[in-house]
């Protein structure tokens, strides 16, 4: 029997909001180089090698991003950049995703990743992603994600509670999901490190097409009748009126047949500054610094420096802090505040929306 053919979605919409000043609505996060010399989005094209052929690889993302997208990805087929007029979170992503596959290829298996993670090694993540088709492909109805193995008891993450293992796809363990956990308190986080049966959530998935289809069918009608068998401009002309919603609340937790497959290796959603300390390497200072810039630190440590290339930044007598400059705008704050950009970035939409 042949194979299903292999399909993947990028889901590339995001704003990044928490990594202000260098993510903003023309450029956002998963366009940036936080780590390394590619950007984010070209890394996770560049995992998904040896898994899914270049043409069979879709990216959704927002219309003013596309032509960086573009741009980004050479080798990304123009009919298969997917163009959101507007963001309504990741369900009509993933289900406008998933009626161009079905039109295409309906016998086909899909892998839906978001753009802006960092996962090394790249081997091991392929090696996740075939047992992820394998798994997908052996049972009908069945939908997998991906979950991380908790290393502290995060309040920032989903949690995904498993239980005991089904069996294995190419000798990585398949456990059957029991729910999904919004972001914890701080004393239950450290339960659910406890148990050991608890995955932070990945927002990566995999699946059949004919599951996910039958999926939005039955839990997502409204929207999977909006997109279905519609072509791009029809698409566009009613995405304002599609529900706003993740995949996670609008479909996930309604439907039956999950599982989940476990991830032990280095896993980061890059979802606020301080994370950069976790995937960008330190000096002896412990300072850490990104974007090609250049750090000059006099008795300054356990900082985060992020500004372009050919940039110098100095520090003198300070600890702990966020320095970042992008282009018109520089950011400073202790890093056990940096969580409250966010709030920042509210603030700038009524007082300085030309900095978004």
């Amino acid at each position: 029997m042949t194979p299903a053919p292999a399909f993947a979605v990028i889901m590339a919409g995001g704003g990044g909001t928490r990594l202000w000043p260098a993510s903003r609505r023309s450029h956002p996060k998963q366009l940036l180089t936080l780590h390394g010399e590619r950007s984010l989005l070209q890394e996770t094209w560049a995992r998904l090698e040896g898994v899914v052929a270049p043409e069979r690889i879709l990216v959704v993302t927002g219309m003013e991003q596309a032509a960086d997208v573009q741009a980004q990805l050479p080798a990304l087929r123009p009919e298969n950049l997917l163009a959101e007029p507007e963001g309504r979170n990741t369900l009509p992503c993933v289900a406008w995703a998933a009626a161009e596959i079905a039109r295409r290829a309906p016998d086909s298996l899909q892998i839906v990743l978001p753009a802006d993670h960092v996962i090394e090694p790249a081997e091991a993540f392929r090696d996740t992603l075939r047992a992820g088709l394998a798994a997908a492909g052996e049972q009908p109805g069945r939908l997998v994600t991906l979950g991380i193995r908790p290393t502290y008891p995060a309040t920032g993450f989903g949690y995904v509670e498993t239980g005991r293992a089904l069996g294995e796809a190419l000798g990585q363990e398949i456990l059957p999901v029991t729910r999904f956990v919004e972001k914890p308190d701080a004393a239950t986080a450290q339960e659910f490190l406890r148990q050991g049966n608890f995955y932070w959530n990945s927002g990566a998935f995999l699946w059949s097409t004919a599951s996910i289809v039958a999926a939005l069918q039955a839990h997502a009608p409204a929207t999977w009748q909006a997109l279905a068998g519609r072509s791009t401009a029809e698409v566009q002309a009613a995405y304002a009126t599609l529900e706003s919603i993740s995949v996670d609340h609008g479909l996930m937790e309604k439907a039956s047949g999950l599982v989940l497959l476990p991830i032990g290796y280095l896993w980061s959603d890059v979802g606020s500054w301080p994370a950069l300390d976790d995937v960008l390497p330190a000096d002896p200072q412990d300072n850490r610094v990104g974007g090609g810039a250049t750090l000059i630190a006099q008795d300054a440590r356990n900082n985060i420096v992020y500004a372009p290339d050919g940039h110098t930044v100095s520090l003198v007598g300070v600890e702990g802090l966020v320095v970042v400059q992008a282009g018109d705008a520089t950011l400073i704050c202790p890093k056990d505040r940096a969580q409250e950009v966010r709030d920042l970035v509210e603030r700038l939409k009524t007082e300085r929306p030309d900095l978004l």
